[in-house]
């Protein structure tokens, strides 16, 4: 993947506990006791492309990659 996600997200409203993306990649994803699943928000670097194939195969788009929230400057430095 080109330049550096910030993280995984998995929308638990979304996910109905397929476990697509825990058969992928058990490293970073598992379910929950409430079999909805859960993830390692920063994986490895390693990890990555297997975390984009989980992403493709859930059949609910229930996981993303989520960018940081951009940053203000402190008020001190705004004109």
């Amino acid at each position: 993947m080109t330049g550096s996600p910030t993280r995984l997200h998995v929308d638990r409203a979304a996910c109905e506990a397929h476990a697509l993306c825990v058969e992928i990649a058990p490293e970073i994803f598992r379910l929950g006791d409430d079999e909805i699943a859960t993830c390692d928000e920063n994986p490895p670097a390693a990890s990555w492309p297997l975390a984009e194939s989980a992403i493709g195969a859930c059949p609910r788009q229930a996981i993303s990659i989520v960018d940081p929230p951009a940053t203000s400057a402190p008020s001190s430095e705004r004109q």
